[in-house]
């Protein structure tokens, strides 16, 4: 990809990111685009659609976070990226694989990853979810929604996302825990089950220091 290119996409990632900050802002955006790659290489994958699809992936977040959840982030982004691509002259064949990657790369989305891109993409995404960067994210993400530090005596079930309820350790129980097992390449899978282990110590010290615990 020339540098051009690169560099507009950035600027287009960096415009939305920055609006929804936070545990998606563009530097979110920049540690997938850099995991994507790495995987990519190591598994002799397209870089071009991965880097366009990594650096956009995340545009539609603004339209699911002032839905409160109701709009589907990757849908509305592949839709806003199809425009956005061929605006920046790519092909036709090229927009719809990026646009495929953006549709599917959702933990919570109905779109499979049917491509090497996309699947790379997705656990792309996913290991930003889940170690320590995981672990900060989401309790950036619960202050952002002015969630409580902690709530381990609660049933993740009987809780709401988007809620005061909508705790670091809810994520974890509902959604982190549950990532090593939903990754799509054996590079990822790697990845993810050294930073699965660190969360569990965490957790666990975490929930001994709140309750006291010897």
């Amino acid at each position: 990809m020339n540098e051009q290119r690169l560099s507009k996409l950035r600027e287009i990632s960096n415009q939305y990111c920055r609006r929804e900050g936070g545990a998606h802002g563009p530097d979110h955006s920049d540690r997938v685009y850099q995991m994507a790659l790495r995987l990519g290489r190591e598994m002799n994958a397209d870089l071009d659609i991965l880097t366009a699809a990594a650096l956009l992936h995340d545009i539609g977040r603004g339209e699911e976070s002032s839905s409160k959840g109701t709009v589907c982030h990757a849908t509305h982004g592949a839709e806003m990226a199809a425009a956005i691509l061929q605006e920046l002259g790519y092909q036709p064949q090229a927009i719809q694989r990026i646009c495929h990657c953006i549709r599917s790369h959702r933990y919570r989305g109905n779109c499979s990853p049917e491509t090497l891109e996309a699947r790379i993409l997705f656990d792309a995404d996913k290991l930003d979810s889940i170690g320590a960067i995981g672990i900060g994210r989401a309790f950036l993400f619960a202050g952002q929604i002015g969630a409580c530090l902690h709530n381990p005596e609660l049933d993740p079930q009987a809780t709401e996302s988007y809620s005061d309820q909508d705790t670091a350790y809810r994520e974890f129980q509902v959604k982190m825990s549950r990532v090593r097992n939903k990754l799509l390449t054996s590079a990822g899978s790697r990845i993810a089950e050294e930073r699965h282990r660190f969360m569990e110590v965490f957790f666990d010290q975490l929930n001994r220091e709140i309750y006291g615990a010897a």
